[in-house]
């Protein structure tokens, strides 16, 4: 394994903020233009899944608040991340965050922020982690 330069559980949590109110936000506006639902309907959260899933597939591992912080997921190995690594990262590893009723999820948080090499819970299923490296 070849972690080099792990992005920590601040900046990976102020990304993740960000996303939330870069893409989030202007998302539930639309979502409720078109729909007139306010909280937590199917497009908003296909939207948001889709966005989570390509953007990094597409754009080296960059979401927009992942960009604006300096951080981006990459493979283990230091290669780019596919949609099947995306799809183990965002789908797979939130099915295991529901079945384990968000404890999980608090320990992939510790995970992050304990760890060596600051990878959780989605990093380990999806074989990544989040690194301040650029792209070669």
């Amino acid at each position: 394994m070849m972690v080099q330069n792990p992005g920590g559980f601040w900046r990976r949590l102020l990304g993740l903020l960000l996303d939330a109110i870069v893409v989030g936000v202007p998302l539930g506006i639309l979502s409720y233009i078109l729909t007139g639902e306010s909280e937590g309907n199917t497009l908003t959260n296909l939207l948001s899944f889709l966005y989570y899933l390509i953007l990094p597939v597409v754009w080296m591992g960059y979401t927009v608040g992942k960009r604006i912080v300096g951080v981006r997921i990459v493979k283990v190995d230091g290669g780019k991340v596919g949609i099947g690594t995306m799809l183990l990262r965002t789908f797979v590893t939130g099915l295991v965050y529901a079945v384990t009723l968000g404890i999980a999820l608090i320990v992939s948080a510790f995970m992050v922020g304990l760890r060596e090499d600051k990878r959780g819970i989605h990093d380990l299923i999806a074989g990544t982690y989040v690194t301040t490296d650029k792209p070669q």
